[in-house]
């Protein structure tokens, strides 16, 4: 080979191997894995249809299906992050022109509203206070007023720590003749979800949360009744990467190619999956309540307060307001630099106001939160 021309070499970096610090992710995300889940991660590759990943597709189909509480065949796992899962929704449901009611009481349903926007739907609104949640009564009134082709929730809203309620949405939503989308994103895993017999049509959720997995391997499910909305669709999905009746032949039956998979990341999330089914669901959500519960009643005997009424409260995700006076991204970052913890501080509207505690997953454990608890007890003023 000829070469005309030198090498630059100013980017050039001599480095040493990877060396980085061992944290306790105690934030919005992500967790820690489980030591199962990263050796997974470690199995060596194997072509993206070769017979035996096929059947790891398959069986992580069945048990996001188990996770999700729904029987959905359209139930896959995006090569993304959760907001590709997120965009994936949005991409396939909507059409140019539909009316789209979207949720705003925290940061990601304002995302939901920006990425309806970009795909040309009528978005229309209803806001509450950052930390609160809609009623029934509220849902409703909305849904009549207009009459959206889609209404998207946030089951839990990542930036305050809310869980909204979904018992009953799904009825409301069929007596006008929409889809229901919600954001299970800091919920999956962690907190009860019956999405058939809720009668929600989308939802997406994230690995790196209550499923303790690294993040890159999305999960969402779509209905029958919302894959009919799709494959009637008058055009095509703007988003090739995302377009369900491409990616449901790569996970269906037919097993056409259409991307290479994250594959170390589908071995990690399949196993994630196995140790919450061999937890069993139930036991599962007990757990991660539990714990809340008992970081709950810690922070507040610091003489901390928390800003979800207890009812609307995540069990995977807390919002602990930053007393009078305090710096509290000087706080995080001692515990990080001093203690290798890490929490996080507010998005949007909280920005400043209050830090963010994720109990998720593996992470979702009395003696985690026995340790943050001692080093608040030592940096707090």
């Amino acid at each position: 080979m000829m070469q005309t021309s030198s090498i630059n070499n100013t980017q050039k970096l001599q480095l040493s191997p990877l060396d980085i610090p061992s944290r306790l992710l105690l934030g919005p995300g992500p967790s820690n894995a489980h030591p199962t889940v990263l050796k997974a991660m470690n199995t060596a590759p194997v072509g993206h249809l070769d017979p035996a990943f096929l059947t790891l597709m398959d069986e992580i189909q069945s048990l996001l299906r188990y996770t999700w509480q729904t029987n959905n065949p359209m139930t896959i796992a995006v090569s993304g992050t959760g907001s590709a899962a997120m965009e994936a929704t949005i991409a396939n449901a909507v059409e140019p022109g539909d009316v789209v009611l979207i949720g705003v009481a925290g940061y990601f349903g304002n995302r939901l509203v920006d990425m309806a926007g970009r795909y040309g739907a009528d978005v229309k609104t209803m806001t509450k206070p950052w930390g609160q949640v809609f009623s029934l009564d509220e849902i409703k009134h909305q849904l009549n007023t207009h009459r959206p082709a889609i209404l998207a929730l946030v089951n839990a809203e990542t930036s305050t720590g809310a869980r909204q309620p979904l018992e009953g949405v799904g009825e409301l939503c069929r007596e006008v003749g929409c889809l229901l989308l919600v954001d299970t994103v800091t919920s999956l895993g962690g907190v009860p979800l019956f999405l058939d017999e809720w009668g929600v049509d989308l939802a997406y959720s994230c690995s790196q949360k209550g499923l303790g997995c690294p993040p890159g391997a999305s999960p969402l499910t779509i209905s029958p009744r919302a894959m009919s909305k799709i494959q009637q669709r008058r055009t095509k999905v703007a988003n090739w990467y995302l377009d369900a009746t491409l990616l449901q032949k790569y996970w269906g039956q037919e097993r056409t190619y259409h991307h290479t998979a994250p594959i170390n990341l589908y071995y990690a999330l399949r196993e994630s999956l196995r140790l919450m089914a061999e937890e069993g669901l139930e036991n599962c959500w007990k757990r991660h309540q539990e714990n809340a519960e008992y970081l709950w009643d810690k922070l507040e005997g610091l003489g901390l307060s928390l800003h979800v009424e207890k009812d609307f409260r995540l069990p995977t995700l807390t919002t602990v307001r930053i007393p009078q006076g305090v710096d509290g991204k000087a706080i995080s970052q001692k515990l990080l630099n001093e203690y290798n913890i890490e929490i996080g501080g507010g998005l949007g509207e909280l920005k400043g106001q209050v830090w963010r505690v994720g109990l998720m997953g593996f992470n979702s454990q009395k003696e985690n939160v026995d340790r943050l608890i001692e080093v608040l007890q030592k940096v707090l003023p």
